[in-house]
């Protein structure tokens, strides 16, 4: 993984483009068996994802309670002695996903490992860069790693800084890898935690993340990534927890499953759709049975309605599916951010528009979130004709295809209308003979 020439985007060290489809498999290592992992992996990269995020020391019991094979992370808590033993499934698992061109993003310990109370934290600035180092040196010739330090831990709190521990971390990370490791930070949820508030000016990282969570719906996402592409020497920026499928929409102090609920499908498609159309790298994915990956056999760790087996076939999961192969079937590197398309119908919060352009002005996508008749700028493009497609994202197909004489402003109505009726519409120069949208 490396970021691309622009500094916005990532591609692969082959020069191929890469968008950032993650899914969140936290509890991993911790509590499945590899024949688990086998049936796991194989879904998610039917379905198109090539990342997965899991921690390899656990949030819930990580240094107390064994992996499937009896095996702790490290040897009485100290993280100078990892145990081999419990490795050898990181190690197998890490080459599995590299046999389905699959990226672990991987964090070497969950945040309160560093952040929280004495018992729990175990990381001072001295073994933090000896358990990175060796990490780095482990797995230096394995290709399909991120690390992902942090783990829903802010780096700093009021009086607190944890980045010199992090810091430690990453150059441990970076020396046993000889520098060629990627590496980002999971941070806690809310604007203000975004890697970009903290971090940016650290060397080792390569990528910004945050995290708009499940705490509401209709986070403006859409706002922190403007805010990221404007800073000096920009960073891609990543939402690498929206909405996650079946959680308890703000699940304190008083949820009630009547009154509150739980996200769904269009919730996730709303958050994952406008991030990634605002100018985000890509975008992560969740569903709340599997990042716990509960099941009869373990306790749910926060309230789950289903389990992992039960939630991989969740309707959201297909909907970011569908988005990989959306922003992928025209030249994304380079896209650009340009609101003002909309020239009218832009809403508010569930129903705000986004809207991106090619680098070249060949084309143009707009995410709405409801159904309506909006006018779009179509000035930019300089083609006396224009394709206008208009894409299904809850199916994941192209219904409606015409060509149009072009005006500098159009006026256009999807098939359907409403709340719940989102739409991708996507706008071509027929010069460049680009396939219908998601082939």
């Amino acid at each position: 993984m490396r970021v691309s020439a622009d500094a916005h985007f990532l591609e692969t060290s082959n020069d191929r483009p890469f968008f950032w489809l993650g899914d969140t498999g936290w509890e991993l290592f911790h509590r499945l068996s590899f024949e688990e992992i086998e049936v796991y992996l194989e879904d998610r990269y039917a379905k198109g994802f090539n990342v997965i995020q899991a921690s390899i020391i656990a949030e819930h019991e990580g240094l107390k309670k064994p992996n499937r094979y009896g095996a702790l992370p490290l040897t009485q808590n100290k993280p100078e002695t990892p145990n081999n033993n419990y490795f050898a499934l990181v190690d197998t698992v890490v080459r599995l996903a590299a046999t389905h061109d699959m990226f672990m993003a991987l964090a070497p310990a969950w945040g309160d490992k560093v952040t929280g109370k004495p018992g729990s934290a175990i990381f001072n600035k001295e073994n933090a860069y000896k358990y990175g180092k060796w990490l780095g040196n482990r797995y230096k010739n394995d290709e399909n790693i991120i690390w992902m330090l942090g783990g829903d831990r802010a780096p700093q709190k009021d009086t607190n800084d944890w980045r010199p521990i992090w810091r430690e971390m990453a150059r441990g990370i970076q020396e046993g890898s000889d520098y060629k490791a990627f590496i980002t930070y999971h941070s806690t949820v809310g604007e203000k935690s975004s890697t970009s508030q903290s971090l940016h000016k650290e060397p080792w990282l390569n990528m910004n993340t945050f995290r708009s969570g499940n705490t509401s719906k209709d986070i403006p996402v859409w706002t922190y990534i403007e805010r990221d592409f404007k800073l000096p020497s920009p960073k891609p920026t990543i939402d690498v927890e929206p909405n996650f499928e079946d959680y308890p929409v703000n699940p304190s102090p008083r949820w009630t499953e009547q009154k509150d609920g739980y996200f769904d499908d269009y919730d996730v498609r709303r958050q994952c759709y406008r991030s990634v159309f605002a100018g985000a790298a890509g975008v992560t994915y969740g569903h709340h049975g599997v990042w716990q990956f509960y099941s009869e056999r373990e306790e749910p760790i926060t309230f789950a309605d289903r389990s992992w087996t039960n939630g991989l076939d969740r309707p959201g999961a297909f909907s970011v599916s569908y988005l990989r192969k959306l922003i992928e079937c025209r030249p994304f590197i380079g896209r650009i951010y340009d609101p003002s398309l909309i020239v009218e119908g832009q809403g508010e919060k569930g129903e705000y528009i986004t809207a991106f352009r090619g680098k070249d002005n060949d084309y143009a996508m707009i995410y709405m979130p409801v159904g309506k008749t909006i006018k779009v700028k179509t000035k930019f493009m300089k083609s006396s004709d224009i394709k206008v497609w208009w894409y299904d994202p809850r199916i994941g197909l192209m219904v409606r295809g015409i060509s149009l004489y072009r005006k500098d402003v159009l006026e256009l109505t999807p098939p359907t209308k409403g709340v719940g009726q989102d739409w991708v519409l996507v706008l071509d120069n027929p010069d460049y003979q680009y396939r219908p949208p998601g082939k």
